[in-house]
């Protein structure tokens, strides 16, 4: 029974890429940080277009490795094959952005993980679970990595798997080229091409550019040089000619390169061409696998590529299956494709990390509420919010589908423990109760301060507003939702929208689908919408109609609680939880509200505040499951 489509093997690394484009990299001022190495970027492209995938790599026993391997996990990969090395540093790469055809690059990879792989680390009855192992040629280039290499190859072989070569010749990996000269593509070396036609029987696909094969071949006459690797190999060679496509060979060589089999093109303007070849692979390895053609599978590759040559880094930048019918569906608009609105925001929509179909939130990001309370103080306030987390965390239990909302001023010590917890977090952007809305001065006038947020902070933005507003007040609030909006899109950072209009004026059915489709037609995308508890159905109805209508690929409805007793927000549960788009609640002072003002006045002590939070947050939990159950058993009835 195969469990996997592809297993590949070679390197990985954690890629640090310039932000500053057109400089050099000595003058970088800051950096991205990306996983990378050719055989990690093709398997988590190839799990990003819907294959099974795996890698066979190493990464060190420290925070660099640990992102790789989580990382992986969120792309979908399978990390069995990943050795973790207590002896060895994960490789790391440092390179910039010059111009299209320019990325100074440098490699720290003195002895690192990825190359400590041995034989004892290839797994016969993994590498049988699939259907096809891709090697990289870094990883023939020193005897140990060579071995295992070579060990996985002829398990595969014998087992009738089908087996590829990206060729990914790096000169300076290979020892032929130094330290300084990672952006360097070709350099000649006899000793070179004799090692890798040592290993190019055990493919049935090889794959690179015009001047990869020229090392393979042992010639820079293109056609000489795949005629050189057609006396050692009966592989598929597929030959990457840049903006001219790719041509696949399956017999005997032509006279010329146009005489292969191509896929079309895609005329696009190229941001760098850093990445485009693993991109590539990984079209071209879903269009293999999946038994279509080589022109079918050569447009997989070249849109890939031009996907992977027109956004910043390499595996970020790669395709889903969904964002490249899209993309074949919809055509070219606009040739920058970083700058297609559209098509970015199938790309992001489609490339979130996380399964949050369900998520149930603790809401303890109030500020003006407690300060008010009697007893109250900023050091009281962060040592309740610690007791908040603590009861969040016991009715979470390392179970997923739990989450908080919990602000920075007040909360900012409870907000950085819950990193890494495994909770959904929400962080408050706007100043409490201000309307028109006003940003929390933490932010900045140019709101950068979402530069320093967590990554897996989640941008949360309360705005009180009514269709009836007037002009001024709804184009500013709605000018300053755009700009955080956009601002959390920059920094990578989901966008939660809270719209609550009863504080406003008078609300019937549609005055909640009516302000969502005029945040929609501003160009807003939130992922997640945050509704007051509507009493009809109707109005949940025209709320979903709006939301699904604009954007089918949201994460969904988190219902508010507005302080309401725990019978009422039953009773709203059940009318919400009928609704599939309305993944969860976020629920606040009606878990915390009499406990909080009890502990501040020093009436009970904290074990008694953590354990009557956890006991309410819990009790919501059960009404929330029990109503969704119900809506469930409706719908089959």
């Amino acid at each position: 029974m195969k469990t996997l489509d592809v297993i590949t093997i070679g390197r990985s690394s954690v890629d640090l890429y310039g932000d500053q484009i057109g400089g050099r990299l000595e003058d970088m001022g800051s950096f991205s940080k990306y996983i990378g190495g050719s055989p990690t970027n093709i398997a988590c492209g190839t799990a990003r277009l819907g294959l099974k995938s795996a890698v066979v790599t190493g990464v060190g026993d420290e925070h660099m490795g640990r992102f790789i391997i989580e990382q992986l996990a969120r792309e979908g990969v399978n990390t069995d094959g990943v050795k973790v090395d207590p002896d060895r540093l994960t490789a790391l790469v440092l390179l910039g952005i010059r111009d299209q055809e320019r990325f100074p690059l440098i490699f720290y990879r003195s002895d690192c993980a990825d190359m400590g792989l041995t034989e004892d680390d290839i797994d016969d009855s993994f590498i049988r679970s699939a259907r096809a192992v891709v090697a990289t040629g870094t990883h023939l280039s020193h005897p140990k990595v060579e071995a295992a290499t070579l060990k996985a190859l002829k398990i595969a072989r014998e087992a009738g798997l089908q087996t590829a070569l990206d060729i990914d010749y790096r000169p300076n990996l290979w020892g032929v080229a130094g330290h300084g000269e990672g952006e360097s593509r070709f350099v000649e070396s006899a000793a070179v091409t004799a090692k890798l036609q040592e290993s190019l029987h055990y493919f049935d696909l090889i794959v690179g550019t015009e001047e990869e094969f020229h090392i393979a071949g042992g010639s820079t006459d293109t056609i000489q040089a795949l005629r050189a690797v057609r006396k050692v190999s009966g592989a598929t060679l597929v030959c990457k000619r840049g903006p001219m496509g790719a041509s696949a060979f399956v017999g005997d060589i032509p006279d010329s390169l146009d005489e292969g089999q191509t896929g079309p093109g895609f005329p696009i303007e190229v941001f760098n061409v850093l990445g485009a070849g693993d991109g590539f692979m990984s079209g071209l390895l879903k269009g293999w696998l999946d038994g279509e053609d080589w022109p079918t599978a050569l447009k997989y590759a070249n849109a890939c590529g031009a996907f992977a040559v027109s956004r910043h880094g390499c595996t970020p930048a790669y395709p889903s299956w969904e964002e490249l019918q899209f993309f074949f569906e919809r055509g070219i608009v606009r040739p920058d494709l970083r700058n297609d609105v559209d098509l970015e925001q199938v790309h992001w929509a489609t490339n979130r990390a996380g399964d949050w179909t369900s998520v149930k939130i603790f809401a303890f990001d109030h500020r003006v509420q407690l300060e008010e309370m009697e007893g109250y103080t900023l050091e009281k306030g962060s040592a309740f919010k610690e007791l908040c987390l603590d009861a969040a965390l016991r009715v979470q239990d390392g179970r997923p589908g739990f989450g908080i909302l919990c602000d920075n001023r007040i909360g900012r010590s409870a907000l950085h423990k819950a990193s890494g917890t495994g909770l959904w977090i929400g962080r408050p952007t706007e100043l409490p109760g201000s309307r028109p809305i006003k940003f929390e001065p933490e932010l900045g006038d140019d709101l950068g301060g979402l530069r320093e947020w967590a990554k897996e902070n989640v941008v949360k933005l309360l705005v009180f507003c009514h269709p009836d507003d007037d002009e001024k007040t709804a184009g500013m609030q709605v000018a300053r939702v755009k700009r955080l909006f956009t601002a959390a899109r920059r920094n990578s950072l989901e966008f939660l929208l809270e719209i609550i209009p009863s504080k406003v004026g008078p609300v019937d059915d549609e005055t909640s689908a009516t302000l969502i489709q005029t945040f929609y037609d501003a160009g807003v995308y939130p992922d997640w919408w945050k509704l007051e508890p509507f009493r009809t159905r109707s109005a949940w109805h025209n709320a979903v109609d709006a939301i699904e209508r604009n954007d089918p690929r949201t994460r969904g409805i988190v219902v508010l609680g507005l302080d309401a007793p725990e019978a009422e927000l039953a009773e709203s549960f059940r009318l919400a939880a009928s609704f599939p788009l309305v993944r969860g609640f976020a629920v606040g002072r009606t878990v915390f509200g009499q406990v909080a003002r009890d502990w501040m006045a020093g009436r009970i002590a904290d074990a008694d505040a953590v354990a009557t939070m956890a006991d309410n947050y819990t009790r919501l939990c059960r009404i929330w499951d029990n109503a969704r159950a119900g809506a469930k058993e409706e719908v089959v009835a």
